[in-house]
């Protein structure tokens, strides 16, 4: 009887340490998975002209140098490509006063 406490605790140390080996292991899986996905998913944060409608003119008093998204002197946060300051596009959002 008295050695029935000791093979208990035994087991329940193991199987403690095998649960935090495969709850590490498991861990370490998902952080590879994630780290070699970020440069996809930066990748693709930016919309292509066309889905946003970028024209090279303006539409009215909306023009890209007065938008938030717009990065001088050509670029733009949330569309690929050259964007003249004199253009617009649907994602246009007046920067504030």
């Amino acid at each position: 009887m008295k050695d029935a406490p000791k093979v208990r605790s035994i087991v329940l140390s193991r199987r403690s340490m095998l649960r935090n080996i495969a709850i590490g292991a498991g861990g370490a899986a998902v952080l590879r998975t994630g780290v070699s996905e970020i440069p996809a998913a930066q990748a693709q944060t930016k919309a292509l002209q066309k889905t946003v409608a970028y024209q090279g003119t303006p539409k009215g008093d909306q023009r890209c140098d007065n938008c938030r998204q717009f990065e001088p002197p050509s670029a733009c946060k949330t569309v690929e490509g050259i964007i003249a300051p004199s253009g617009w596009c649907k994602v246009y959002m007046k920067k504030p006063a």
